[in-house]
């Protein structure tokens, strides 16, 4: 399959059936597994490379509706570029991956993603429509200083996927394997540790949902990390060492939030209320005021049993 590569976000934002679109008024009503203690982490890497001046472009294979993305585009040079390479329920190249898709993300669709995506910035990404098979032969080598990896859960997918991670990403670059330790990715936890027993991959740190690290040396950046979230006393911290590999340990539930971007959807109920709010402020203003759409989320993203117990639950509590 040849990849479908848009870098025009006006070419993309169709208005035939924007109304059925989603309008997220906050970071948090995207929907998406992207839970508070790895946006703190990602929040703290990518300032460091900021702060380091690390240079290189930032890529993410496998966006379902972009919030991942959203946070990510937030931290991206003028001069660097941002990939995104997603199936968007496309077909898969493969039995065992369409079967995947249909199970878990039948209802994902690029437009959905787009509209998301562009309620926060004012132009979508590179987007790469096809498996992250084509990522090898559309990313240059040692491009990237951060990659995130939240495709396939399947083993034999998620193994190049690391390795093409690998040949992305500058020396010092930083790989994020999500759902390394789910209990239905098996294939994803069988990949990661093998690419760090046989493939030079190095631990730096990891939450419930992911999994840190690098194919440089990662003792600065643990200590300087260890360093930061000590001070600031809100995450759970602990040293491990595994296969002989230091590992940090964070859980951050309840930690404070950065700044994450603003919705342009945003504006209107701002303004009712007399200002604005950022972060943890505006998702829960936001999940007040939105029982519409949360129900509607609901419907297109969650299985139909799991949407209509819900949609009941929300209507109990008043929203």
């Amino acid at each position: 399959m040849n990849p479908a590569v848009t870098t025009d976000a006006t070419e993309r934002a169709s208005p035939v059936g924007a109304e059925e679109l989603p309008q997220p008024r906050s970071f948090y009503d995207v929907p998406g597994w992207f839970y508070n203690t790895d946006v703190v982490l990602f929040d703290w890497f990518l300032q460091r490379q900021r702060r380091f001046e690390q240079r290189g472009d930032l890529l993410e294979m496998g966006a379902y509706l972009g919030k991942s993305a959203i946070m990510m585009r937030a931290y991206l040079r003028a001069e660097e570029t941002f990939t995104v390479c997603d199936l968007f329920g496309s077909e898969a190249p493969t039995e065992h991956n369409e079967r995947e898709m249909r199970g878990s993300y039948s209802t994902l669709t690029r437009r959905s993603f787009e509209a998301n995506f562009l309620s926060f910035h004012d132009e979508l990404p590179r987007v790469l429509h096809a498996p992250t098979s084509v990522v090898p032969d559309e990313v240059t080598a040692g491009s990237c200083r951060f990659v995130h990896v939240d495709a396939s859960h399947l083993y034999e997918h998620v193994r190049p996927d690391i390795s093409a991670a690998r040949d992305a990403l500058t020396g010092d670059g930083l790989v994020v394997l999500d759902d390394y330790r789910s209990s239905h990715t098996p294939g994803v936890a069988c990949a990661t540790w093998q690419a760090v027993l046989d493939g030079g991959l190095r631990p730096v740190c990891v939450s419930n949902q992911k999994f840190y690290g690098t194919w440089g040396d990662p003792t600065a950046v643990q200590d300087e990390l260890h360093e930061a979230l000590s001070e600031r006393g809100d995450c759970w911290l602990q040293w491990q060492e595994v296969a002989g590999q230091r590992l940090l340990l964070i859980g951050g539930r309840k930690a404070t939030a950065p700044r994450l971007p603003v919705s342009r959807h945003e504006k209107s109920r701002a303004g009712a209320r007399g200002g604005k709010q950022d972060g943890a402020g505006a998702g829960a203003a936001s999940g007040r005021r939105s029982s519409s759409l949360s129900r509607r989320v609901a419907r297109e993203v969650l299985p139909p049993v799991v949407a209509r117990h819900l949609a009941r639950a929300l209507r109990a509590r008043g929203r």
